[in-house]
C-alpha cells in the first residue's frame, strides 16, 4: 500500500454546497436564506430580540443584589485538621494559621481567612489562630485541652 492509495470511505466525506449559483443548482437565487431581511444578511445578532415585543430577559423582575464587603471564609472541619496531624502535614506544637494550612495543604486559597467547622473529631491538642470558628468547633477544641484566638478583620469607619 502506498500513500497515494488512501482514500476514506465511500460516504464519509461530502462535497459543500456552493449557493448562489443559479436556479438549475438548487440552491441558486436566495442561497438557501430565505427572502429578504435582516436575517438573509451576513453579520446577524438577534439573540434575545422578540420583534420589538419587550424581551423576557428585561420582562422578568431583577432580585437580590452582590454585597460587595462580604467575606468569603475557607472552611475547614476538625476531621480534616486532625487528619493533617496524624499524616505529619500539622505541626502540634505550632499553632494553627492560614500559613500553616496553605503549607500543610488542607486549603488552597487565602480568601478572607479560615472559618473552623465542628464536623469530625480532633483528638491533638492545637493552639487556633483563625478567622473565626463555630460553637461546636470551640468546644471541641476547648475539650481536648487546645486554644482558639479568633483574628478580629479591621472594619471600615462608617461616616456619619
Amino acid at each position: 500500500m502506498k500513500l497515494n492509495d488512501l482514500s476514506d470511505n465511500p460516504g464519509a466525506s461530502k462535497n459543500r454546497m456552493r449557493v448562489g449559483r443559479g436556479i438549475g443548482s438548487g440552491k441558486g437565487k436566495t442561497a438557501g436564506r430565505g427572502v429578504k431581511g435582516q436575517k438573509a444578511r451576513t453579520g446577524v445578532a438577534v439573540k434575545g430580540f422578540e420583534g420589538g415585543q419587550m424581551p423576557l430577559h428585561r420582562r422578568l423582575p431583577k432580585r437580590g443584589f452582590y454585597n460587595p464587603f462580604s467575606t468569603d471564609y475557607n472552611e475547614v472541619n476538625l476531621g480534616r485538621i486532625q487528619q493533617a496531624v496524624e499524616a505529619g502535614k500539622l505541626d502540634a506544637a505550632t499553632p494553627v494559621t492560614l500559613e500553616a494550612l496553605i503549607a500543610a495543604g488542607v486549603i488552597s486559597k487565602p480568601r478572607d481567612g479560615v472559618k473552623i467547622l465542628g464536623n469530625g473529631k480532633l483528638e491533638a491538642k492545637l493552639a487556633f489562630e483563625v478567622a473565626a470558628a463555630s460553637k461546636s468547633a470551640l468546644a471541641a477544641i476547648e475539650a481536648v485541652g487546645g486554644s482558639i484566638k479568633l483574628l478580629v478583620v479591621a472594619e471600615e469607619p462608617v461616616s456619619a
